[in-house]
Parts: C-alpha cells; sequence; structure tokens
C-alpha cells in the first residue's frame, strides 16, 4: 500500500497540481495585498474616506461590560468585506485570463486534419458499380 500511494503521489498531475495550489496561495496574498494597499486606498479617499472593510449593517450593537469589556460581540453584516473579496476576485481573474490569452497565443495552431477521403468501402463499391457497367 506504501508502494502504491508512493506511485501516486509521485504521478506528473498530482506534482503539477501541489504545486499550482502552493502558487495559487501566494498569488492570491499578492493580489490581496494590491487590492488592500494599493487599489482600495486611492478609492476610498475619492469617495471620502470610506474604508470599504469597515462597512457594516449593524444587527444588533456590542453589549459592555461595567469594566468596559465586550459582553456580547456586535452582530454585522459585514458588506464592505464583501465588496472587497469581490474585487479581489476580479482582479484574481482578469490576471489569469491575460495570462491564458498570452499561453494561447505563444501555442501552435493546431493543423487541421486533411479532410478525409472516400472510405475503403466507398471505394469498392465504386469499383463494383464500374465492373457492373461493364
Amino acid at each position: 500500500m506504501l508502494k502504491e500511494f508512493k506511485a501516486f503521489i509521485m504521478k506528473g498531475n498530482v506534482l503539477e497540481l501541489a504545486v499550482a495550489v502552493i502558487i495559487a496561495g501566494a498569488f492570491g496574498a499578492v493580489v490581496t495585498s494590491f487590492t488592500n494597499d494599493i487599489i482600495m486606498p486611492p478609492i476610498g479617499l475619492a469617495l471620502g474616506g470610506v474604508d470599504f472593510t469597515e462597512l457594516k449593517f449593524v444587527l444588533q450593537e456590542a453589549q459592555m461590560n461595567a469594566d468596559g469589556s465586550v459582553a456580547v460581540e456586535e452582530v454585522a453584516i459585514r458588506y464592505g468585506q464583501w465588496i472587497q473579496y469581490i474585487i479581489d476576485f476580479l482582479i484574481i481573474s482578469f490576471i489569469l485570463f491575460m495570462i491564458i490569452r498570452t499561453y494561447n497565443k505563444t501555442q501552435k495552431p493546431k493543423e487541421e486534419p486533411a479532410p478525409a477521403g472516400p472510405s475503403e468501402i466507398d471505394l469498392l463499391k465504386e469499383i463494383r458499380d464500374e465492373l457492373k457497367k461493364q
């Protein structure tokens, strides 16, 4: 069983998938940082100093103890964070689209297969028909 597992793990597809997942995680972190640190601050500034991650609809305010600690956490719909994730997704999707598009342009176009001629049976039928005519 250990040998089978080793053979499975060492197959090219499994290794390529593992590398792709690791790279995708790192790529996601880069894009998230790009969105949070580069794109969103100017957009927030243009919209009057809005920080999208702080946008929320509070359903229930947090309840505090007498000493100032939180007794009951706030319940809120954090739609700003959701907007942030959508922007991250769109950026990642666009970058992947550009990478795939560029890759496809570098590939040789697939050659069209030559049109198939008559099959062997069709040729034999033609020969038969010609022989019948004679």
